[in-house]
């Protein structure tokens, strides 16, 4: 069972904290295995959930809850208890369950399907506790250990949504915590859309090869170019990505339907609606010849945030990771920090290491960088602990 006892302080504490946690470099690095062995698509968590719930137990947290969301939260009491600080990392990964999910270590590396994104924040999230034990620090707020559900795609930050309008108290401060890219300082959210526009071809139509038309795969591209007409007109200040264009089976025979992915980013809500009325509008009225049909569905959005580059607790992150040796670079986020920021929760995201190949199989993690990534976290934390974030 973990155990706290007297608060550390020390001016040079991250240091110092970074050569202690590598004492937990078994513990840790197994629990980076063993969540990243574990499927986790969006929708379907449960069993990176029980591991968690599991992990939790045996550090003896208390209030250990499984919510509707499926969000499985733990607390660390603290010595006084007058404030809630929060700790979360999603637990969804964009693979399916048959994908293989094996984890390779090598030297200085692991390697494997989704740990970068965000197996790793899911095992340092469960190794907290003995992260703090470790280093001899009771902390004065209560501490909410969260993994959050459905942040992915149509999931639409679902968990964390659930978990911050259901909460029964107030949460001071958060962190988000993140496999990649160490050094990432996000104080900011971006307003954003996701869209999917569908097209298909009607019964009996689009059978034969040598069916003229342009056909969907043609009609999908055509899409792609007018999104980036509208993109190269409102740059810098809005940005349109193509995610993913989905049409087709093979050489010979025409796709039946396709789908285009997409996300409209932007520091200004209004450029975002806007945007997204030009394309809803374009689709609606783009002449695609007998027999197909193309629609608009917008599955999330986002409403743009900024806790401030001088806000304190920024200013302690970047003084943080400039002791650590490590250069910050800001990264607006679209992910759980855009609901705790426009909560008016101060709240970062923060990377733990560096990392290749993200959402690729080949995936992959260097090891040695971790435990800055860790004495980063336990420096913001205990910042966050003094009440000075407010």
């Amino acid at each position: 069972m973990c155990k706290r006892t007297a608060k550390a302080r020390s001016d040079g504490a991250p240091l110092t904290h970074r050569e202690k946690l590598r004492r937990l470099r078994e513990i840790l690095f197994a629990n980076v295995v063993m969540a990243g062995e574990i499927p986790a698509p969006t929708g379907a968590e449960r069993r990176l959930t029980r591991f968690l719930s599991d992990r939790f137990t045996e550090c003896g947290l208390a209030n250990i809850s499984l919510d509707h969301a499926g969000n499985i939260a733990g607390m660390l009491p603290g010595r006084v208890g007058r404030r809630t600080l929060l700790v979360s990392a999603h637990l969804d990964k964009i693979w399916s369950e048959t994908d293989d999910h094996t984890v390779s270590v090598g030297a200085g590396m692991m390697s494997g399907r989704g740990l970068a994104d965000n197996s790793l924040g899911v095992a340092v999230l469960a190794t907290l506790p003995l992260i703090l034990e470790e280093l001899e620090i009771d902390l004065d707020a209560n501490l909410v250990l969260l993994g959050t559900t459905r942040s992915f795609g149509r999931g639409d930050l679902a968990g964390m949504r659930f978990f911050l309008e259901n909460a029964s108290h107030p949460i001071d401060a958060a962190l988000c915590l993140e496999g990649i890219e160490l050094g990432r300082l996000s104080y900011s959210s971006l307003g954003m859309a996701r869209g999917e526009i569908h097209v298909s071809a009607g019964s009996g139509e689009l059978d034969h090869p040598e069916d003229t038309g342009p056909g969907v795969a043609t009609i999908l591209a055509g899409f792609v170019v007018a999104l980036r007409r509208i993109e190269e007109r409102e740059s810098p200040a809005s940005r349109i990505l193509v995610g993913s264009i989905e049409a087709g089976s093979g050489y010979s025979v025409a796709p039946r339907s396709g789908m285009l992915r997409f996300e409209i980013r932007s520091g200004e809500a209004g450029h975002v609606a806007r945007i997204g009325e030009e394309i809803a509008e374009m689709v609606a009225t783009t002449s695609i010849g007998d027999g197909l049909r193309a629609s608009l569905e917008m599955i999330a959005h986002r409403s743009p945030g900024d806790l401030g580059s001088d806000h304190p607790l920024v200013r302690h992150a970047r003084e943080t990771l400039e002791l650590l040796g490590i250069e910050s670079h800001v990264a607006p986020s679209v992910s759980e920090l855009a609901l705790l920021l426009d909560r008016g929760i101060p709240s970062l995201t923060l990377g733990i290491t560096k990392g290749e190949n993200r959402h690729s199989p080949s995936e992959a993690i260097s090891l040695e960088p971790i435990f800055d990534g860790l004495a980063q976290i336990v420096s913001v934390l205990r910042f966050m602990d003094e009440g000075k974030p407010s």
